[in-house]
């Protein structure tokens, strides 16, 4: 399947010069997703995967469906504030300004090999976060899987020390 067909490009979103992937098209066609899921579980299916992170939001609809088809856990990364329970955090760089996420302090066991999940790779900040959260759990970090790769930001070179793999890359 030609999964590009399935997203929408939107020029100028969400400023001037960014040329932003929604996924929301590739989400309402069941056919489409369930693709996508399945093709995302064949790239890592050679990973020795214990449990999925995924960040919010976008993280949890591709994170969650691969964690289910691979029979393994789920564990949310959240924006501050957003878990009930006792959290770690890390500050970040996003392309247009700053954040912080967090998990909970029991979401991931030490010595869990844990993949994480996004919809899309850009400059790495987000991902890079999310290992560092993994990392300060005691967790290993055996991959990293997404829908899209933006290649031109380079966002695999935060990554260096672990597998990414991308469904699709788009150049521009």
């Amino acid at each position: 399947m030609d999964f590009k067909n399935n997203i929408r490009v939107i020029e100028d979103f969400p400023q001037p010069g960014i040329s932003f992937k929604d996924i929301t098209t590739l989400l309402k066609d069941g056919e489409a997703y369930r693709a996508a899921i399945d093709e995302l579980k064949a790239l890592v299916s050679h990973l020795n995967i214990d449990v999925i992170a995924g960040p919010e939001a976008r993280g949890f609809v591709v994170g969650a469906p691969l964690a289910y088809a691979l029979g393994v856990g789920f564990v949310p990364i959240r924006k501050s504030g957003k878990l009930p329970y006792e959290t770690i955090e890390v500050g970040y760089d996003l392309e247009y300004g700053k954040d912080t996420l967090a998990v909970h302090t029991d979401a991931i066991k030490p010595g869990q090999n844990v993949l994480i999940a996004d919809d899309l790779l850009a400059t790495g900040g987000t991902i890079a976060t999310s290992v560092s959260l993994v990392e300060q759990l005691g967790g290993k970090v055996v991959g990293a899987a997404f829908l899209i790769e933006l290649v031109q930001l380079a966002g695999r070179n935060k990554l260096s020390e672990i597998e990414v793999i991308s469904l699709l890359n788009y150049e521009d």
